[in-house]
């Protein structure tokens, strides 16, 4: 049973940096991508960033490239997101997902609909 279970979120203030960590289970993805994806109130789902982890590429949305990044642990299938000087906007429920390769190629990596299995979120508060 493919399990994802992400963590490390919380409250922390205006200009501070948090790691969030997704570990994968139940299965085998090599083949696959793994992204985080963001929600706040009232709007939709907002692709964060992803990795592929058979080569490691990475895409950071437009908006966030500078203060986030994502890492892949080499020997397991984690997937890390370092966040650095937070905003209150950045106030959202952190998902992580995996998406197969093709779907990848098919649809990119942004897009949500390709993803098939999704952890239950951890939650990030900013605080100005």
């Amino acid at each position: 049973q493919v399990r994802l279970v992400e963590s490390g979120g919380g409250l922390v203030q205006a200009g501070d940096s948090l790691r969030l960590s997704c570990v994968a289970s139940g299965g085998s993805f090599s083949g696959y991508s793994m992204s985080w994806f963001r929600q706040a109130p009232g709007k939709q789902r907002e692709f964060v960033a992803g990795i592929r982890l058979n080569t490691y590429s990475t895409t950071v949305a437009d908006s966030l490239k500078g203060r986030f990044k994502i890492s892949r642990d080499g020997t397991k299938y984690t997937v890390y997101l370092d966040m650095n000087s937070l905003k209150p906007e950045d106030t959202a429920l952190y998902y992580c997902g995996v998406e197969p390769l093709p779907s990848t190629l098919r649809l990119g990596i942004r897009n949500p609909a390709g993803y098939e299995y999704w952890g239950q979120g951890t939650q990030v508060t900013v605080s100005s």
